[in-house]
């Protein structure tokens, strides 16, 4: 395998400038997905990556549970300076189980604080809190779970919008209907979960951190577009993002979207006053947008083989080197 089963840990990079295409030149739904995917593939290949090589570097130390003949030379020249990079693996790997376990553990404490706080208001689909504090945020349910407990008989766990009065008396009736438009399609599209899986990758790998945030904003213009063409003018869902942005704060998590996510949101209010992307699926090669969706699908491609390629060859090195 030789250096190639280092690949994976630094190809993330070229996620870089995939990402600043994407968000520049896709439709916001077509390259939500794609940065999402893209992030999730890469994350699992550079965590593969580094378990390939601790199985290497370390089994060659005293105490190990592992066979014995996978610390032969043999199985050693699979990974160059397999002892060196195996040590430096364990940290790693660690570090990236328990970053991921955090996150997991932060995101779903925060959905239920937040799903009790609204344990005494009617179970609507909009939970208004009488609250000095302008926010709003979508704050996804529960499906199937909560019958019997909570509010209207399993209501307290379903998708809601969370919205305080201090923000609805800052806002015009038109600017309120972008503003429940614009979290309807975060619930509807089930943008949480985008969000999670890319926050999950970058703690995996700190090489994709420009896709969390792309995708963090393009998400944003995803809902943006929805709620523009719920509404039915692009100007108004403009006027409402810039006023909540100026007046309200960050949803609880990162995870939680929310229309005054932090950001670049000049870009967005721009973006919404000029013409309405329009919807390909995949763009051609040569547009600069086919280049940005080709480039992260070779990309991708390529990660993903070369985990593929060190799992399979580094499985049969080690089934060779253990007796029967």
């Amino acid at each position: 395998m030789g250096f190639f089963v280092f690949l994976p840990l630094v190809l993330p990079l070229t996620a870089w400038p995939v990402a600043r295409l994407a968000e520049q030149h896709l439709h916001p739904r077509s390259a939500t997905r794609l940065l999402t995917g893209v992030a999730a593939v890469m994350a699992v290949c550079s965590t593969v990556c580094l378990g390939l090589v601790m199985v290497v570097g370390t089994a060659q130390l005293p105490g190990n549970p592992l066979p014995d003949a996978w610390s032969d030379p043999e199985v050693r020249a699979a990974v160059p300076y397999d002892e060196i990079a195996g040590k430096a693996a364990i940290p790693a790997l660690c570090a990236v189980v328990g970053a991921c376990g955090r996150t997991l553990w932060s995101h779903a404490l925060t959905r239920r604080r937040a799903h009790r706080a609204l344990a005494g208001l009617p179970g609507t689909e909009v939970a208004v809190l009488r609250d000095g504090t302008p926010y709003a945020y979508a704050l996804p349910g529960r499906r199937g779970r909560g019958r019997g407990r909570g509010l209207g008989h399993g209501m307290g766990r379903r998708d809601r919008v969370v919205v305080t009065t201090a923000l609805l008396d800052r806002l015009r009736p038109g600017e309120r209907r972008a503003l429940f438009a614009h979290e309807r399609a975060h619930l509807a599209a089930r943008h949480h979960r985008l969000l999670l899986v890319v926050q999950l990758a970058a703690r995996a790998n700190p090489f994709l951190r420009p896709l969390r945030t792309a995708v963090s904003y393009t998400a944003e213009r995803w809902a943006d577009e929805e709620a523009a063409r719920v509404v039915g003018s692009r100007r108004t869902v403009a006027r409402a993002i810039g006023l909540a942005a100026l007046s309200s704060h960050r949803a609880p998590v990162t995870t939680l979207p929310c229309l005054a996510a932090p950001g670049p949101v000049p870009r967005r209010v721009a973006a919404l006053l000029a013409p309405a992307p329009v919807g390909r699926r995949w763009p051609p090669v040569s547009t600069s947008a086919g280049l940005a969706a080709w480039g992260a699908a070779v990309g991708t491609a390529v990660s993903a083989m070369s985990s593929a390629n060190s799992a399979v060859t580094m499985y049969l090195i080690l089934q060779a080197a253990t007796p029967l």
